[in-house]
């Protein structure tokens, strides 16, 4: 029997136009992004001619140059199994509320939509996106660089040699500091008004452009803020709402650049000693592959 294509480990595009709701024969190649994932099959969508230079070649004064192919957008195939309409519906009621709160400031536009997937089983509801292609270098709230190496480090990855000037790296890194500060604010006001976060401990899910701003790229797993003494867990059995608010405390740090304030009720509450030594726990079980 053929696969589910929701359940397989990775997919091709020859899978993508397989899909009944996907037309063949169009410009465009389906090409696996690198940061697919548990939740979602990531798709980067090229044109077919910029695919064709990238392999063949391309001749610039009297050189072959192999320019690889920059999407135009990505495809999400969401993994998840939608039981009924409203399911399907809730789950786009939550990336509307991301959103809202962070609009296209700091989050990769995408626009969700649901098909009937004809799969081995049947018929089923699938929640895809077709997103905005954001280019930009990953923001790791876990790096090893402090705050006085982070952003200069991004930086030099950003900007070509040529491009580099000490008062043009003074600014960038001020404006992203801006910029940082701004998107902390609007996720600690989505927290405080909706009560959810989406997931900013994931790798790869934050990027910096060179136009110094940040953007969250996976919106697809937003989970409720709860002050209790349970450590939630997402359904993959995950920590993701207590270590995305320790993300958001290691962007205060490493890009503005000013310790977290553990006064502030969220932080006093997510990021208590005790509670953190519970959050490894489950953390390390899932990492493991345990029930815990």
């Amino acid at each position: 029997m053929t696969q589910d294509i929701r359940d397989k480990p990775a997919i091709r595009h020859e899978d993508v136009v397989g899909l009944n709701f996907i037309r063949t024969g169009g410009p465009f190649v389906f090409r696996r992004h690198f940061r697919h994932g548990l939740r979602s099959h990531i798709m980067e969508i090229l044109k077919s001619a910029d695919v064709e230079a990238e392999n063949a070649g391309i001749m610039v004064a009297g050189n072959r140059r192999f320019p690889r192919a920059r999407p135009t957008h990505m495809l999400r195939i969401f993994r998840t199994r939608l039981q009924t309409l409203e399911s399907a519906l809730a789950e786009i009621e939550r990336v509307k509320a991301v959103t809202a709160y962070l609009g296209s400031d700091f989050i990769a536009r995408s626009s969700e939509f649901l098909v009937d997937y004809h799969g081995p089983e049947g018929t089923a509801i699938m929640l895809c996106g077709f997103q905005r292609y954001i280019e930009g270098e990953m923001l790791d709230p876990w790096s090893l660089l402090d705050r006085s190496r982070l952003l200069p480090s991004l930086y030099t990855s950003l900007y070509a040699p040529s491009e580099h000037s000490d008062d043009h790296r003074r600014a960038w890194i001020e404006a992203t500091r801006l910029e940082g500060a701004r998107f902390i604010e609007a996720a600690k006001r989505m927290i405080a008004e909706v009560g959810h976060i989406p997931d900013l401990a994931g790798a790869g899910n934050l990027l910096v452009t060179k136009a110094g701003r940040i953007k969250l790229v996976d919106i697809n797993n937003i989970t409720p803020v709860v002050f209790d003494d349970q450590i939630h867990l997402d359904d993959k059995g995950y920590p993701v709402c207590d270590k995305s608010i320790e993300a958001l405390s290691l962007m205060e740090q490493k890009v503005i650049g000013r310790p977290a304030d553990t006064g502030e009720a969220l932080y006093r509450f997510f990021l208590d000693p005790e509670r953190r030594r519970q959050v490894r726990r489950q953390e390390e079980a899932f990492y493991r592959g345990d029930v815990f």
